[in-house]
């Protein structure tokens, strides 16, 4: 397993309580829009064994276009020993990255394609949004729907609706509206959904989703094959 030692080159703050970290891209690492990667602090190989504690699996939120990886996360002012360690590191600080994978690259079959979201989930689905504006062959059109309660939306510079590039942009902030909106998206019988979330969001959706009659293979986690039949066993109850 390689581990890519790299410099955080930039914070961005995009609320309150989300941050963006960019961090120099090493010379012969590449991936796929929606990938993640596993991020780690200092000290984590350190002992024998790797800590975990100071290990996350995270999506990256750019494209390598962008020559640099964006690691967007939610720090909340009381926080994990991660997320505390993470708080206070800053430009020319060292991170690791490895093991990076993409579960959920943008599918271009002629369909439309639908992403929900919650919260920070966003983030996953910032490049898939770029990929498709910078080449839209063979999508037929992009509908983002987001709830945070926050209300602190991310990245509205890019998730904005444009009817010129067929791009709808949505956000919400409570579950009712959030679940309607849902249920009407899967009117498309035929649309590819991207969820991404917490594990309660990903059951929540799906048994929506299901409940409309959309199959579980029009239905994209960004989940290992393995847990995939979790959430998307044919036996599921609805």
């Amino acid at each position: 397993m390689q581990i890519y030692w790299t410099k955080i080159n930039k914070i961005i703050e995009e609320t309150p309580e989300v941050k963006t970290y960019l961090l120099n891209r090493p010379q012969d690492f590449t991936w796929e829009e929606g990938a993640h990667t596993h991020f780690a602090l200092e000290g984590f190989n350190a002992d024998d064994k790797p800590n975990r504690s100071l290990i996350r699996h995270m999506s990256i939120s750019t494209l390598p276009s962008e020559n640099s990886i964006g690691i967007t996360t939610r720090i909340k002012e009381q926080c994990s020993e991660f997320k505390s360690i993470l708080r206070n590191l800053e430009v020319g600080n060292e991170v690791a990255i490895f093991k990076t994978y993409s579960n959920v690259p943008l599918k271009r079959e002629n369909k439309n394609i639908y992403l929900l979201s919650s919260g920070v989930g966003l983030a996953t689905f910032r490049p898939l949004v770029l990929d498709y504006f910078e080449r839209a062959d063979n999508v037929n059109q992009i509908h983002s729907l987001n709830i945070d309660s926050s209300k602190d939306f991310l990245f509205t510079n890019i998730f904005k609706s444009a009817a010129d590039k067929k791009f709808v942009a949505q956000f919400v902030d409570n579950r009712k509206d959030y679940y309607e909106e849902v249920k009407h998206l899967a009117e498309d019988k035929t649309g590819l959904f991207y969820i991404v979330g917490s594990d309660e969001f990903l059951a929540q959706n799906i048994e929506v989703l299901r409940e409309q009659g959309i199959k579980p293979e029009q239905i994209m986690l960004d989940k290992h094959e393995e847990q995939l039949s979790k959430f998307l066993s044919s036996n599921l109850s609805v």
